[in-house]
C-alpha cells in the first residue's frame, strides 16, 4: 500500500490546515489508520488513529478537541482537521495504516511520506 500526506503547509497560531492521506490501487479499508507527526529533533509521536469502518477514533492529549481525524473508504482517503494550531505542532507529519489496534509505531503495517506543517507563532 503506497500513502501519500498532503495538505501541509503555513499556518499563524490559531489557525487551521486539513490533511489528507490517499492511496491508489488498493483500499483502505481494511485498514485502521494513525497520524503521527515528528517535530526536527524528536522522536515521532502519535497525533490520532481511526479504526477501519470510523466508528471509533483516539487522540493524543495534546490535541484533543483541537484535531479530527476522519476518512472516506470511498475514495480511499483520511483527513486530520488541525484547528486551533500551535507553534509546538510544527512537524512533520505522517499517515499510516496498520491490520492492528494498537497505535505504536512498531505495530504499523505501512507510511506514507510525509508532509511539512509550520506554525508560526
Amino acid at each position: 500500500v503506497q500513502l501519500q500526506a498532503c495538505g501541509g503547509g503555513r499556518a499563524q497560531a490559531g489557525g487551521l490546515l486539513r490533511l489528507s492521506c490517499a492511496t491508489s490501487g488498493r483500499s483502505l479499508s481494511a485498514y485502521n489508520m494513525v497520524w503521527f507527526r515528528q517535530a526536527l529533533g524528536t522522536e515521532s509521536e502519535f497525533v490520532a488513529a481511526i479504526t477501519w469502518s470510523g466508528d471509533s477514533t483516539v487522540y493524543a492529549d495534546s490535541v484533543k478537541g483541537r484535531f479530527t481525524i476522519s476518512r472516506d473508504n470511498a475514495k480511499n482517503t483520511v483527513y486530520l482537521q488541525m484547528n486551533s494550531l500551535k507553534p509546538e505542532g510544527t512537524a512533520v507529519y505522517y499517515c499510516a495504516a496498520t491490520y492492528g489496534n494498537t497505535w505504536s509505531r512498531e505495530y504499523i503495517n505501512y507510511w506514507g511520506r510525509g508532509t511539512l506543517v509550520t506554525v508560526s507563532s
